[in-house]
């Protein structure tokens, strides 16, 4: 059994008048995973760059900041790696999930990052926030619903890893999208799947997350609060958060509680 499904699958028994959740991104928002993605994607993209445009002045090297927020943060490996590829003028075949690492191919490219995010993980521990834990407990005491959704493979595992699976009603993540064949963001899918699983409809929903294509497909399907997480306190990141759907946009979780309270309390 996955530990997604270790952690619930949100039949919605017993759901009454009133009753909300929260649907939390993963990477970035729950643990400080997503330093570890844009290192991975900067192996395979730096990679291509050289194979592929060697001396090119107009390819410098994949920006791990900059580029990763902008074009594959939050997104499905294989949409990551097609959104790099166009934005840089790389034209590869779309090629098949069993090719090998490497750049003959957008999976090609994606599978490097696999490889890379693996290796990564065998080397060093992924930390939680200090701030996750605190939230998710006295969101719970108020039986406020909480699921995790992520693009990524690894998190369920790496959230049982930081000791954090058994304050969520239940996790969706990559593995589950492949399951479903559920389209990544910024389509809403991954959300609107949790939300199921924990029994609610959208509008009953906020959801919590640090990417722009996080906050879009949270706004696309239909949330009754989309909260944006900007752990860097950059007002750009805050501002473009609010252009792509934020209500509202908070550098920690320590004041969640208060916040969704607002909200459901509104008339």
């Amino acid at each position: 059994m996955s530990p997604s499904e270790q952690a619930g699958t949100g039949t919605g028994a017993g759901v009454t008048p009133g009753t909300c959740g929260v649907v939390f991104d993963t990477d970035g928002v729950l643990l400080d995973s997503a330093s570890l993605h844009a290192a991975a994607w900067k192996v395979a993209f730096d990679h291509c760059i050289e194979k592929l445009r060697p001396g090119d002045p107009r390819q410098p090297p994949f920006d791990a900041n900059a580029e990763y927020r902008r074009l594959v943060d939050g997104k499905a490996r294989l949409d990551g790696a097609r959104a790099f590829l166009q934005d840089r003028g790389i034209v590869l075949p779309l090629g098949a999930s069993d090719d090998p690492p490497g750049c003959t191919s957008i999976w090609a490219v994606a599978t490097r990052k696999e490889q890379a995010f693996t290796h990564m993980l065998s080397t060093r521990t992924v930390p939680v926030f200090d701030d996750v834990a605190p939230a998710l407990r006295s969101l719970r005491a108020k039986r406020i619903r909480c699921a995790a959704a992520s693009a990524s493979r690894h998190a369920g595992v790496l959230l049982e890893a930081a000791g954090i699976l058994g304050l969520f009603d239940t996790v969706v993540d990559g593995r589950d999208l492949a399951r479903l064949g559920l389209p990544g963001k910024p389509n809403p899918a991954l959300f609107l799947e949790a939300v199921s699983r924990l029994g609610l409809g959208p509008a009953q929903a906020a959801v919590v997350e640090d990417a722009e294509a996080g906050v879009a497909a949270a706004r696309r399907g239909g949330f009754g609060l989309v909260v944006g997480l900007d752990r860097t306190a950059d007002a750009d990141r805050s501002a473009a958060l609010h252009t792509r759907g934020a209500d509202l946009v908070m550098h920690g979780l320590a004041a969640l509680l208060d916040e969704v309270k607002v909200w459901t309390e509104r008339p």
